[in-house]
This record gives C-alpha cells, sequence and structure tokens, in this order.
C-alpha cells in the first residue's frame, strides 16, 4: 500500500507527458470530461452525454443551492438547523445527526462538503424549502437554468433511486457555477479533518469529519470538490484544481475502484495543466464618463460588464494581449442604465480574442425646456 501510495504522488506532480490521443488510452473510467473554469472550455471529453447514475457527487447542486440561499440573504451561516426524524433515517455517508439535534448552517455545509453527509443535505434541504421535494424542484430548476439539459434529480443527496441521472458534462457545468460564484467552497472542500460537536439529549461528544476526496491530501494542486460511491454509481468524483492562475475541473463517473477514480482525475487535471494557459483581466481601471447632448446631466459614467479571460491549448504566449476600448465621443439622452455604450477589445498577434461590453452606469432623462432655460441662464451669468 505504501508503494503505491508514494508512486501515485509523484505521479501527481510531475507534468503530463500524454497527448489527447494517449489519454483516451489511459482514462479507464467509461465517462470522463475537463473544463478550464474561467471560460468554460472543454479541454478534453471521453462519452461526456451518457447519463450516469452520479452518488454523492450530486451534493454539488445542493451546495450550490445552499450557497444561492446565503447569497441572497435568506440563509445565514450562524442560522441553526434543527435535523427531523427524516433527515435523521438517511443512513449511507452520514455524520449521525440525531432528530431534534441542531448545527449551524456552517457546520451543516462541512458535513456536506467534507463528510459526505446524507443527513445533513436533507436537513439543509428543509431547512431553505420546507421540504426535501420542493428542494429537488430546485435543484432540477437550477439545473436547467444552466444548460444541464441530460440532469434530472430524485433527491438531494445522491443515494441510488431510478431516474436520478446526470452525465459528465453536466456535472462540470454545476462544478464550475459553484466554484466560479461561490469560490468560498473552497474553504470547505479543502478541510482535510475536523470535529464537530453533537449535543443532544444524550449529552455532548465529539465526531471527526475526514474528506472523501484523497486528492486533497495526494495532489499539490487540489481545491475540491466532491466524491460519490454507490453500488449503481460506483465511484465518481468532480476534482477541481488550480495552478499558476489557471484552474481545472476534472470529472470521472463510473470509475471500477477508488484508485481508478483519482488517479484519472489525476492523469486529466496533469494534461489541462501541461496545455492550457489563461489570460484574464478583471477590469478594475476607471473607464471615466462619456459626454450627454440634450441630457439633464452632462456626463455619464461607464463600466466594465464583466471581467475577460482567455484561453489558448497550443502554447502560443499570451503575453502579447491587448486591449482597446472602444467609446463614443458622445450620446444624445435618454440614456438607460446598464445599456451598450462600448466594447473592450482583446486582440492577440492582431487578431481579435473576444471582447467585453461596456455600459452605461447611470440613467440619465432628456432635458426638457425649463432644464434648457437654467442651464443656459447659469452660463450667462457664469454660476
Amino acid at each position: 500500500m505504501l508503494s503505491f501510495v508514494m508512486g501515485f504522488l509523484l505521479f501527481a506532480v510531475c507534468p503530463a507527458q500524454a497527448d489527447a490521443a494517449e489519454l483516451a488510452e489511459e482514462i479507464a473510467a467509461p465517462a470522463a470530461i475537463l473544463m478550464e473554469a474561467s471560460t468554460g472550455t472543454v479541454i478534453w471529453e471521453k462519452d461526456a452525454d451518457t447519463k450516469y447514475h452520479p452518488a454523492s457527487v450530486t451534493k454539488i447542486m445542493t451546495l450550490l443551492l445552499i450557497f444561492d440561499a446565503l447569497a441572497e440573504g435568506k440563509i445565514h451561516l450562524e442560522d441553526t438547523v434543527t435535523t427531523s426524524e427524516y433527515a435523521a433515517s438517511m443512513g449511507g455517508s452520514q455524520v449521525f445527526l440525531e432528530p431534534g439535534e441542531t448545527q449551524t448552517v456552517d457546520t451543516m455545509i462541512k458535513c456536506i462538503a467534507v463528510a459526505s453527509a446524507n443527513d445533513a443535505c436533507v436537513a439543509m434541504a428543509e431547512y431553505i424549502c420546507g421540504a426535501e421535494s420542493e428542494f429537488v424542484n430546485r435543484m432540477n430548476a437550477r439545473a436547467q437554468g444552466l444548460g444541464m439539459t441530460n440532469t434530472h434529480f430524485e433527491n438531494c443527496n445522491g443515494l441510488d433511486t431510478d431516474g436520478h441521472m446526470t452525465t459528465a458534462r453536466d456535472i462540470a457545468l454545476m462544478s464550475r457555477e459553484l466554484i466560479t460564484k461561490y469560490p468560498k467552497i473552497h474553504e470547505y472542500s479543502t478541510i482535510w479533518m475536523e470535529n464537530i460537536t453533537h449535543t443532544t439529549a444524550k449529552g455532548t461528544s465529539e465526531f471527526g469529519l475526514t474528506n472523501t476526496n484523497k486528492l486533497i491530501r495526494q495532489y499539490e494542486y487540489a481545491t475540491g470538490l466532491k466524491t460519490g460511491s454507490t453500488s449503481l454509481a460506483k465511484y465518481c468524483v468532480s476534482a477541481t484544481a488550480e495552478k499558476d492562475g489557471v484552474e481545472l475541473i476534472a470529472v470521472i463517473l463510473a470509475a471500477p475502484d477508488y484508485k481508478v477514480r483519482f488517479a484519472d482525475a489525476t492523469k486529466l487535471l496533469n494534461y489541462g495543466f501541461g496545455v492550457a494557459k489563461v489570460y484574464e483581466d478583471k477590469n478594475e481601471d476607471d473607464l471615466g464618463t462619456v459626454s450627454v447632448e440634450m441630457g439633464v446631466k452632462e456626463k455619464i459614467p461607464v463600466k466594465y460588464k464583466s471581467d475577460f479571460h482567455y484561453m489558448s491549448l497550443d502554447g502560443t504566449s499570451l503575453d502579447g494581449v491587448e486591449k482597446t476600448i472602444e467609446l463614443p465621443d458622445s450620446v444624445t439622452a435618454p440614456v438607460k442604465k446598464n445599456a451598450k455604450a462600448g466594447r473592450a477589445v482583446y486582440k492577440l498577434n492582431g487578431q481579435e480574442i473576444g471582447s467585453v461590453d461596456i455600459l452605461f452606469d447611470e440613467e440619465v432623462e432628456k432635458a426638457g425646456f425649463s432644464d434648457c432655460f437654467f442651464k443656459t441662464l447659469k452660463l450667462c451669468l457664469n454660476i
């Protein structure tokens, strides 16, 4: 066993040697995909649209809805969640919550992200939506919104049941949404071991959480995200990792054992880090203002719509990326807030590689007669 672990660790930190064709021979799992997170670009895939049972990888969507609720202010990390009889009855992977036991939302997230706790998932589903069934409806709606067209959830924890299916591509999509929209998830998914405290009618006791994702200890660049295994699903993982500003998602489905699951994910991540280069512009520079004609204001501020990301797989250096700003000298009122004002254009070696819209950051109404009169009067009186 020791020799296997040492060999695995050596492999995990070595650069990828395989090309895309060789990788197809090396990946043992029947379905897999490798995605770059910031752009959503698929770098490599194998049978990525065939439906499989996802087991506890399902919990990525559960965590996504929990973080949605936190972002919307519907729940808070310090809120206490009471475990129902139903939640406590889940079985499988669990932290043995007892009926009536309370834990904070923060602790429940740790139980889900680290120990893959089925009971904590249901407790949180009930806390957010009142019933697991309504929470599952929201899971399916969120999946459709992300373009997960081959996914249907029947529960919030991934226990085997008919019709609970997804694909490697769809798992990558929900993983990307979680880690890019809520990077705080990595604070939970990188916990290796931590204790929680059970306080029940029987008294107080400590319970140890151990991360089910062994890549956290075995792979230098690992940042998460979620494992899963059942008799129907076999061994699955959505593995995230970051190196030199490149963030990758490797999804493995239906691997024959846990060693293959982690070895396949490692091969994909090594390959991705070997070929992918990412250019990022957070667009934090001040764009100033645009003059407004016939408006109640003479100038209007503008802003970037988003950051910019570009990925190259051909080894081309991205040091020469240039950005130019395209904005009009003036606009005529009325102007609506968030209407397109122009764009930032990115070029590499003279060729456009992408752009980001620039938006008006305020609304400016068209000036009426009284506005024009008082503006003229001020000019005449020099005030």
